[in-house]
């Protein structure tokens, strides 16, 4: 076959391929390890994926690839980057999906106004969210210690250059402190103390080119005094993938612990038990745009 007629593997595919020859592992073999950890995946959705003829796009079978990457000694996220955006199916199929409007997500008009205030976050609208974790220690004194945030972002343009940050900071308490960590940096900063909501447009190092993905990662810092109830996202554009965490510390246990959901009309609750570091954790796939979180009582 004539060079130019080959068929040129899509990054996922050549990147998957490539990790199994490393390995020295066979379909078969990766087969028989996604069944043993209960996520099992035909041989022959094994070869399309590796061949480029399809990509893992279900939630099923996106759980089934953090299980690949695994065997494969790969890094958590390494090959879920590489995917196409899901392709449209039945009657959506024409569509381009588009965000939630803002006031969906943030009723507070005022508020989010002010906050936004000066920010662009036109490139919100052009970031594929691929993967959002969110861990938060609460101290013997019930009040939040320390959050820490990654997100692992995608590009559908380019010179995709920031993304836009809003987060809650209670009117009657110090500001929270955004401390960047790994590929941004702030360039703007807004708080509306009266309704306690802040916003932050945080800057990669260089604008990206179209798929390309970005791993962001900060911090904040809640300096205040009361006990926390809750650590929640809210987004009004879907996300592949997010966990939130939430670890207690063993002087101080909630009463009760619930994982919770609010995307359009339908609130869902689900009861949540600590493993053995007194952590929860709340794992939502292919969530659309709404608010997702822990909540807890004391």
């Amino acid at each position: 076959m004539p060079e130019s007629a080959e068929v040129r593997l899509s990054p996922f595919a050549e990147a998957l391929r490539g990790a199994i020859r490393q390995r020295g592992a066979t379909l078969e073999r990766l087969a028989e390890h996604l069944r043993d950890k209960g996520t099992p995946v035909s041989l022959a959705t094994l070869s399309y994926w590796q061949s480029g003829r399809s990509q893992p796009e279900r939630a099923v079978s996106l759980a089934a690839l953090r299980n690949v990457e695994r065997f494969l000694g790969m890094r958590s996220g390494e090959l879920a980057g590489l995917l196409d955006a899901p392709r449209p199916r039945g009657r959506l199929a024409h569509r381009v999906p588009t965000p939630v409007p803002m006031s969906k997500v943030w009723p507070d008009a005022r508020s989010r106004h002010r906050a936004l205030d000066g920010l662009s976050p036109r490139d919100e609208t052009r970031l594929t969210r691929l993967s959002i974790v969110s861990r938060l220690e609460i101290g013997p004194d019930r009040t939040e210690r320390h959050q820490w945030n990654r997100n692992i972002l995608r590009a559908e343009e380019d010179g995709v250059s920031s993304m836009v940050l809003l987060f809650w900071a209670d009117s009657d308490q110090p500001p929270p402190v955004l401390v960047p960590t790994r590929n941004c940096s702030i360039v703007a900063l807004n708080q509306d103390e009266e309704a306690g909501l802040a916003a932050a447009e945080l800057q990669f190092p260089r604008p990206l080119v179209r798929h390309e993905t970005i791993i962001v990662e900060y911090e904040i810092e809640q300096p205040g005094s009361l006990p926390a109830t809750n650590h929640e996202r809210r987004g009004r554009m879907p996300t592949r993938e997010m966990l939130i965490e939430v670890k207690f510390d063993p002087r101080a246990l909630p009463a009760r612990c619930e994982q919770f959901s609010e995307i359009g009309d339908r609130h869902l609750v689900r009861p949540l038990t600590w493993d053995d570091t007194y952590t929860v954790h709340a794992l939502g796939l292919d969530l659309r745009p709404g608010a997702f979180g822990i909540r807890w009582e004391w």
